[in-house]
């Protein structure tokens, strides 16, 4: 509804990393895809300097900006965005008269207490509500969210919605046109959107066994994104920030031989290490080159939803090829010198 069609060179920001599906549907749509960096040594914190930084770029490239995404918890970086930053980002959306699109899908999926240094979830609707004012009332903010990512669907049942504020009443008519195109939903999914919209309240029968259930599911993610993300940060060359919205995102250190080898076989260094990784193990990940990523490193992405009986296995396999890796393209000095 944004992007105009090729004719207009319509732009929307995106965070890199970036889910891929992004810059796909924009290229798709006929539009621009407008880049800005999240901060790794941030925690993959918002650059809000870099936002405004891409837009004066855009603009002088004659790229109508309309769009701001960001993804929090994040994908593929796994962060928490802070209400601060979140504030910064609908006040520019304000200035620049953008419209603020909160993917907000991995909400439930923050493992960690306070107590260990993990950031809560913090909605941008939350805090746009705080924040009242003009940007209450005139700051456009659609905010996405979805069955398919939490306790409930776990990336199996596919169900999505979206709530729009501050959104033209015309533009919204033709929103519900659009997805009334679908004919068929996916019932299931529907049911358990529903259910996550409007689950069981205390009192009622089921109430206790959702809360049992659902809470243990929960806990058991944040188990495996606890041993996951501390037997990356044991690797040499290997920094791993806390695994959150079910992946990990770590940074590894590529020996130059490695990296060689890969251009003789016209990769991306990345892709090498998760092509022998996979070859290796059976463990399958995604190179970080395929999110985009700063120049000069290297991640790959992980998710954390290996079955608990299975992972002192996967975090084995995984540390074992690691140091074979080295051991191959770098040797015991290279090792050593990490």
């Amino acid at each position: 509804m944004l992007i105009r069609g090729s004719g207009h060179k319509d732009g929307i920001l995106v965070p890199i990393p970036q889910y891929p599906l992004y810059s796909a549907s924009i290229a798709l749509l006929g539009g621009v895809l407008v880049p800005y960096s999240l901060d790794e040594e941030d925690d993959w914190g918002m650059n809000c300097r870099s936002i405004t930084t891409a837009i004066d770029k855009a603009r002088a490239k004659g790229i109508t900006v309309r769009g701001l995404c960001f993804i929090n918890p994040g994908n593929p970086t796994g962060q928490q965005l802070p209400a601060a930053q979140i504030l910064e980002m609908l006040k520019i959306c304000h200035k620049e008269k953008v419209t603020l699109l909160a993917d907000e899908v991995y909400q439930d999926n923050v493992y960690a207490n306070a107590a260990s240094g993990t950031k809560p979830f913090v909605s941008a609707r939350s805090v746009l509500a705080k924040a009242g004012g003009k940007l209450l009332d005139e700051v456009q903010l659609v905010t996405f969210h979805t069955t398919s990512k939490g306790a409930m669907g776990e990336c199996g049942l596919r169900g999505g919605m979206m709530e729009i504020h501050n959104g033209p009443a015309d533009v919204v008519d033709q929103m519900y046109k659009l997805a009334s195109i679908n004919l068929s939903p996916n019932v299931p999914g529907q049911v358990a959107l529903g259910i996550m919209l409007n689950p069981p309240k205390p009192g009622e029968e089921s109430h206790s066994l959702w809360e049992e259930e659902r809470k243990e599911i929960l806990l058991s993610l944040g188990r495996r994104a606890k041993a996951i993300t501390d037997a990356l940060n044991t690797l040499p060359g290997v920094s791993c920030v806390s695994a959150g919205s079910l992946y990990a995102f770590p940074r590894i250190e590529i020996p130059p031989r490695a990296i060689q080898a890969a251009a003789e076989s016209n990769m991306a260094p990345d892709v090498l290490y998760c092509l022998e990784l996979l070859k290796s193990t059976g463990i399958a990940t995604t190179p970080g080159s395929g999110f985009g990523q700063k120049d000069g490193t290297f991640h790959f992405r992980t998710t954390i939803l290996v079955q608990e009986s299975k992972l002192e296995m996967f975090i084995k396999e995984l540390c074992r090829f690691h140091n074979e890796f080295l051991t191959k393209y770098g040797g015991a000095g290279f090792a050593a010198k990490l």
